[in-house]
């Protein structure tokens, strides 16, 4: 198959991050209404607090907020989670999966990224923060072996991001402290923001590692609205690092346009330029993929999007990916230009199979738990 050609483009103007200062309505339940984490978000000035008898009264709140044009990205909805809190990565079927863990601290998020999966979630309602998250660290270490010689990374940025809010949450900070009393547990909060300034002055950072997701300027611009721009995330991992944290950088997803490979040594470049190699602690690729149906939602949601334009096929997970040899130039590319450079971090696939693995790494995993022990072994002599 050939790809098609690429389609011409038009830059929208220059963006600005929205941060917590752009939300506009608070609502919260009653009986929350004593929690340090509710009470930090009802101390913040200017906002339209709604508080909610129960959970009944709350849904119709909601349905009063949405009826006044409110937007979903203008409103935190402070409530507990009624699911797992902590949970090892779903991954994908048929693909090798690094095992990440996951802590459900949060629905939704502050930006507006046109390939986000959470747009798909329709009938969602606001950025909903969980409240119930005071015996997380409990409860991960009753579901991890501390004593089996596994390091764990554990993060809190799959369905929101980590940081976009955390000067009013604190959960950063409490998951650092805590997780110091594990020395194979490497807490993760990934972010599309510079929200690292409030973090910078904890004396004990333990094995904490602040990420970005990274793409091209050019990327940022069309497909990751309200974020910050690719200067003032590497300006954030400079702060981060030079304060003592440990980094990491996630570039996914890839989105190819002509030139593309170009641009994205121009992103490792800046990076390499602004962070000390040595604390680079892993690196992840991954190509623009969606799930069936999501064209549809992406396309209404963003009418004048091109991503949905590229060719693709499916894969055995069903989701839609570029041409495998397209994927593997990319990744082939990137890993030749991050091992050609100072510093050993870990580079790994996201969402791809076995036989993509061979084909760019050489390395033959026949299942996620083999990467994952990989994984671990590499970053013992990191840490």
């Amino acid at each position: 198959m050939t790809p098609r050609p690429f389609p011409a483009l038009i830059f929208p103007a220059a963006q600005f991050m929205r941060t917590i200062d752009d939300i506009k309505i608070i609502c919260y339940l009653a009986d929350e209404e004593e929690l340090a984490l509710v009470r930090r978000f009802l101390s913040l000035p200017g906002k339209n607090i709604i508080r909610c008898e129960d959970e009944r009264d709350m849904g119709s709140r909601i349905e009063e907020i949405k009826a006044a044009g409110i937007g979903s990205k203008e409103a935190v909805i402070l409530a507990p989670f009624k699911g797992r809190l902590f949970q090892k990565c779903p991954g994908s079927p048929g693909m090798i999966c690094c095992n990440y863990r996951l802590i459900n601290t949060c629905f939704d998020c502050l930006y507006d990224c046109t390939y986000c999966f959470l747009g798909s979630y329709l009938n969602a309602f606001g950025i909903v923060q969980f409240t119930n998250l005071d015996g997380i660290m409990g409860e991960i270490a009753s579901k991890l072996d501390m004593n089996s010689g596994m390091i764990y990374r554990i993060g809190t940025g799959e369905f929101t991001d980590s940081l976009m809010m955390d000067r009013v949450t604190g959960i950063a900070e409490s998951v650092i402290r805590a997780c110091r009393d594990y020395p194979n547990v490497m807490p993760e909060f990934k972010t599309k923001s510079d929200n690292v300034d409030h973090l910078l002055d904890i004396p004990e950072k333990g094995n904490a590692v602040l990420a970005w997701s990274l793409n091209t300027e050019r990327n940022i611009s069309l497909y990751e609205r309200d974020t910050a721009s690719l200067g003032e995330r590497i300006g954030a991992a400079r702060r981060a690092c030079a304060a003592g944290f440990r980094v990491a950088f996630h570039f996914d997803p890839m989105i190819r346009y002509e030139g593309y490979l170009d641009e994205y040594r121009g992103v490792l470049d800046q990076v390499w330029a602004a962070v000390d190699p040595s604390k680079i602690m892993w690196i992840s690729l991954g190509c623009f993929r969606y799930a069936p149906g999501f064209k549809e939602t992406m396309r209404e949601r963003f009418p004048d999007e091109r991503l949905s334009l590229e060719e693709m096929v499916q894969g055995p997970d069903g989701k839609f990916r570029y041409l495998a040899r397209i994927r593997e130039e990319a990744y082939s590319f990137m890993l030749r230009e991050i091992r050609g450079r100072a510093g050993n971090p870990f580079v790994y696939l996201c969402m791809e199979g076995p036989g993509m693995w061979h084909r760019v790494f050489g390395a033959r995993y026949d299942r996620s738990e083999e990467l994952e022990s990989e994984f671990s072994e590499h970053l013992k002599k990191c840490i």
